[in-house]
């Protein structure tokens, strides 16, 4: 299982407002995430914004690509999208870029 680090950055001015719709995630997008290979999959928000998002999964990029193939996913993102800081025009799952692990302790 590979394990799975990125950051994105949540806007200041909507911070409470995206911990508010992660406490209530649609049931649909929670199994859609498993059924595509996600998981354990946790989220961490800091005060300032910093998100870090923590996965496991046999495959990251099958992982995401099963994700991008529903339709759940295309209105999660839709949503979500204007939560975040530089996205550049992507959407905020296509902005992940994995962090590189440098240490592990089993």
């Amino acid at each position: 299982m590979r394990r799975v680090c990125f950051l994105l950055k949540v806007r200041q001015d909507r911070i409470e407002e995206y911990r508010e719709r992660h406490a209530a995630v649609w049931p649909e997008m929670r199994a859609a995430l498993s059924e595509s290979g996600w998981h354990n999959y946790s989220l961490f928000l800091r005060e300032d914004g910093l998100l870090v998002g923590y996965l496991e999964t046999e495959d990251f990029e099958a992982a995401q690509a099963a994700m991008a193939a529903t339709e759940v996913n295309a209105r999660w993102q839709a949503e979500m999208a204007p939560f975040f800081e530089a996205l550049d025009g992507a959407k905020p799952d296509e902005a992940m870029r994995p962090l590189t692990e440098v240490f592990h302790l089993a």
